[in-house]
């Protein structure tokens, strides 16, 4: 009988045994939530801020509640929250885990060890603790027996501003500004091929009636009165006189009429002087304008009333007086060798500038910072 009753209860503990392992397999196993907390610093002057880390690692489909924290709340009494960085996960195991990562800034006002106590998650609805803290917050030792040594706040102090610092910028900037106005005056005389340097050559002033005479004379040598196209001989010989009259007597004689011409003249002459010049200018009008046709001798008379109205009227230059010369500028296209050379310059010229532009602001940024 106890050899039967050894035997029964040895196979009541195989059959315990049998159902324990079923129920394991049937129910799948849940792995580790481990909570961890660190701290950047455990000490730290009264005002500074401090960074509180807390980790948690959890199964990949395991829901998670961090601690109902927000900026402002009090970890305890005198450890305030400032900022609370959004979580970071990341993914362990091939996905099967997850790690939740996020950081708490704190700072504290009052100088004390503070205890903090352990942070509180919820992972699929239990309860998980962190280990707890703690915080030594230091207060900047104030000398409170010599009263006298404390002194308010200075004063915004002006930097004096120095001429001998500058002055180079300045000089080097004048001289960038004339290297370019240079510049642009060289780029548009090439473009426009124009010489540098203009040659300039002085002459001898030529009197009006010298000048008057000296064209009438060209027209005697051509002997264009006795040509057909009186229209030309008499333009010409009008224009010499209109010419000198504006120059002899100042009044722009080009843009008037001939009887304005002559009412003008009467200013200056009398009207038996001015007889043979009206008779030349009507002959001329009636030639210009109403096709009228003239006689050789008729041209050649006229010629001569032009000669004597000059002859007349002029005026002699003083013997003692300084000659004043006529201006002459004379222009002379550049070669091609010249136009390679300028093209050259302009290069040269604007790299540097360039080069003394950097150095310009080189030296102002040296002396800023």
């Amino acid at each position: 009988m106890k050899g039967y009753h050894f035997g029964y209860k040895n196979v009541a503990c195989r059959l315990a045994c049998m159902v324990v392992w079923l129920v394991m397999l049937a129910v799948p196993a849940k792995a580790q939530v481990t909570v961890d907390v660190r701290m950047d610093s455990l000490e730290l002057w009264v005002g500074e801020q401090t960074r509180i880390t807390l980790d948690v690692s959890l199964d990949a489909g395991s829901e998670l509640e961090m601690p109902p924290l927000k900026a402002g709340d009090m970890l305890v009494p005198g450890v305030e929250v400032v900022e609370i960085a959004p979580a970071d996960t990341q993914r362990l195991n091939e996905g099967a885990r997850r790690l939740v990562s996020r950081e708490y800034t704190v700072t504290s006002f009052d100088s004390a060890l503070y205890y903090l106590p352990p942070f509180v998650v919820k992972v699929d609805g239990k309860e998980y603790e962190s280990k707890s803290l703690a915080l030594r917050v230091l207060t900047v030792p104030v000398d409170t027996v010599h009263v006298d040594r404390f002194y308010g706040p200075k004063e915004i102090m002006d930097v004096p501003f120095s001429w001998s610092d500058w002055s180079g910028v300045f000089w080097l900037s004048v001289l960038l500004l004339l290297w370019v106005l240079a510049l642009a005056y060289f780029y548009i005389s090439y473009r426009d091929n124009k010489p540098i340097v203009k040659i300039v050559k002085l002459a001898p002033k030529i009197l009006p009636h010298t000048k008057a005479m000296q064209e009438i004379d060209q027209i005697k040598a051509e002997k264009a009165w006795a040509k057909e196209d009186s229209k030309e001989y008499y333009t010409r010989l009008t224009a010499i006189l209109r010419t000198y009259i504006e120059k002899r007597y100042g009044f722009n004689a080009m843009e008037m009429t001939s009887s304005e011409i002559i009412d003008r003249l009467l200013k200056e002459q009398n009207r038996e002087s001015l007889d043979e010049l009206r008779t030349l200018f009507q002959t001329a009008d009636l030639v210009k304008f109403a096709k009228y046709s003239t006689l050789i001798n008729e041209n050649d008379a006229n010629l001569v009333n032009a000669i004597e109205f000059i002859n007349q009227t002029k005026v002699e230059a003083d013997a003692n007086a300084k000659p004043e010369p006529d201006e002459v500028t004379v222009e002379q296209k550049r070669s091609r060798r010249a136009l390679v050379w300028m093209r050259v310059a302009l290069v040269f010229f604007t790299a540097a500038g360039v080069a003394l532009l950097g150095w310009i602001l080189w030296m102002m940024y040296d002396l800023m910072s």
